[in-house]
């Protein structure tokens, strides 16, 4: 590891996601037992089985910040680029519902995937089309907030290309969308160091997993991603920020080994 690059500590913060977290029972529990095993902060999801002042609660006791939420059952149920106009109204306030929540946790992002491309009742044009509508009307509520929505790049045959990613973002022409990068989806379609340089500082908060041919989507570290060049990459852009790993989940053993792959493939420690 090159000294220039092998120290990320105070620039990269780690989180992870909320349904990995086995063992624990309550909201204060869950967010102790993740502060013990080495995670800097939490990442939510909408919606939530918690009151929030349960979770301002836990925050206030353990220290351990809530960078954001991830805006689950719009992402996989209720999707803003849904053929049926209905349900795009619904996921729309779905959305909206995310970054009123996320702001009241104290988090600044909203993780948002704006739909799957199935080429039949939603193409790839149907499902920019679409979500990017929805998505422009709940921009000043983004901005009245201070809470950013960030578009993650998942397997669901939507900006699969970087230079695709890049396009979809940038058409809002706003400081409020951004890009949620995610290291080991983008592994399958091109080199997650390639990505990074092209959407460059679109990226504000990473997700964090590895991926090989053979074993496809798999522990931090034991794939195939070349991690000192995406650690080059994320180091030419200036990237400080969370990242979020997405990986198995497990009790305290296994968030505490989680943690250990975090520091080492990034360098934070």
């Amino acid at each position: 590891m090159s000294s220039g690059l092998a120290k990320n500590q105070g620039r990269v913060f780690k989180a992870c996601k909320w349904g990995m977290i086995q063992g624990a029972a309550s909201v204060l529990e869950k967010f102790q037992l993740c502060k013990e095993v080495g995670f800097d902060g939490m990442e939510l999801v909408n919606p939530l089985n918690a009151e929030v002042a349960e979770v301002r609660e836990a925050i206030r006791q353990t220290g351990m910040p809530v960078h954001g939420l991830v805006n689950i059952k719009g992402n996989r149920q209720v999707r803003i680029s849904s053929p049926d106009a209905a349900t795009r109204d619904q996921g729309r306030q779905l959305l909206e519902e995310s970054l009123r929540n996320c702001h009241a946790y104290g988090g600044d992002t909203v993780l948002v995937v704006p739909g799957r491309v199935d080429n039949k009742d939603a193409t790839h044009d149907d499902v920019w089309q679409r979500s990017a509508e929805q998505i422009r009307l709940v921009l000043p509520l983004a901005s009245k907030l201070g809470v950013r929505i960030l578009i993650e790049n998942v397997w669901n045959g939507f900006c699969q290309k970087p230079e695709l990613m890049r396009d979809y973002v940038d058409q809002f022409d706003s400081p409020w969308v951004g890009s949620y990068f995610d290291i080991g989806n983008a592994a399958k379609f091109a080199p997650s160091d390639k990505w990074i340089r092209i959407l460059g500082p679109r990226i504000v908060k990473l997700d964090v997993k590895d991926w090989s041919q053979a074993k496809g989507l798999c522990d931090v570290g034991t794939g195939e991603i070349d991690w000192p060049a995406v650690r080059a990459a994320l180091a030419e852009i200036g990237y400080s920020g969370w990242a979020t790993a997405e990986v198995k989940p497990g009790k305290r053993e296994r968030l505490a080994q989680i943690v250990r792959q975090m520091d080492q493939v990034l360098a934070i420690k």
